[in-house]
């Protein structure tokens, strides 16, 4: 398991891998993960967080095959996309590996160096929209956690990591290896690949009331469930009259505005960040329809999905959404 890295590469990126496979070892992992740390020229790479990392390789000296290979981002990602001794290494290593993975805006590296031309890709939600312009012949989706096509792997941003590490350890050890290091970790038990980055998209401040707050936030990470003010009542265990209360107390709109609005701004991000077609979207964000989609789209913004995909600026917002004024 050979993980790259760089200067101002985001440690949590290096960390959560890592540390995962560290502990998968530990509790016995057979055979165990062989863990290092590559950069160019062996040399020190000092962390976006200021923390400088020794590396066990050189990338130029790895010969013979490899299981896995991880390359991280960070702040540092635009240098090292644009770093051509870098890119090569990195392409004569993907040839030497089971399988090719990426943390964040390390996928950037990995378009750059032509691994991921015709593939789905996943990288952080915020950085979707740019990979997708600049590498066409790669199909950018920032919907999920983290991505598998064939035998390269991409994750979104940051502590993504610990949840594709998790999915490596299942494939190669069982379901039981991993939940035993998800325990370890004191981590959720372990998100699903297509779950949620798009409950990160949902930008407003957190409402103070415990429950409202909750229940947002499990709006969020489940926009293609059941989320019927029924469905929310019967989840927080109390009557949807009680929960209406709380909602245009809270957030001055009602369980079901909510959730539409929930719903209609995942959408947006996903029409601009990826080339997924809108009736995709909107299954993925709790639409009926790609007509409801269109429908949601006119009433909350006053665009269509087609030209919201081409503005330069995700427009906005024509109605209220997130936490609002509350009702005294």
């Amino acid at each position: 398991m050979l993980i790259v890295a760089y200067d101002d590469a985001q440690i949590l990126d290096i960390a959560c891998p890592g540390g995962a496979l560290d502990i998968a070892n530990r509790y016995g992992a057979a055979p165990p993960y062989a863990i290092e740390l590559g950069t160019l020229g062996r040399r020190a790479a000092r962390s976006s967080a200021g923390i400088v990392l020794g590396a066990e390789r050189g990338l130029e000296a790895v010969t013979g095959p490899l299981d896995t290979l991880i390359v991280v981002g960070g702040a540092g990602y635009e240098d090292a996309a644009a770093d051509g001794r870098l890119l090569a290494q990195v392409r004569r290593l993907a040839g030497r590996s089971r399988r090719i993975a990426s943390v964040c805006t390390g996928t950037y590296v990995l378009a750059a160096a032509g691994l991921l031309d015709h593939r789905r890709v996943t990288t952080h939600w915020g950085y979707g929209e740019q990979l997708a312009a600049r590498h066409p012949a790669v199909a950018v989706d920032v919907g999920p956690l983290h991505i598998r096509d064939g035998n390269v792997y991409t994750s979104a941003g940051v502590t993504s990591a610990l949840d594709l590490t998790l999915s490596l350890i299942e494939d190669d050890h069982g379901p039981t290896l991993a939940r035993a290091v998800a325990r370890e970790l004191v981590s959720y038990l372990h998100r699903p690949a297509d779950q949620a980055q798009i409950s990160m998209f949902l930008a407003a401040p957190p409402p103070g009331d415990r429950l409202v707050r909750d229940l947002t936030g499990y709006i969020g990470g489940h926009l293609a469930e059941d989320l019927t003010p029924t469905a929310l009542a019967a989840r927080a265990g109390v009557s949807p009259r009680h929960l209406t209360r709380l909602f245009t107390a809270h957030l001055g709109t009602t369980p079901a505005r909510a959730v539409r609005a929930a719903r209609t701004e995942a959408a947006a991000h996903l029409v601009r960040s990826s080339g997924l077609p809108l009736a995709a979207i909107a299954r993925r964000c709790g639409f009926g329809s790609a007509q409801t989609l269109r429908q949601a789209f006119l009433d909350h913004y006053g665009v269509s999905g087609d030209r919201m995909r081409r503005m330069p600026d995700m427009p906005q917002a024509r109605v209220p959404s997130g936490q609002q004024t509350p009702v005294p």
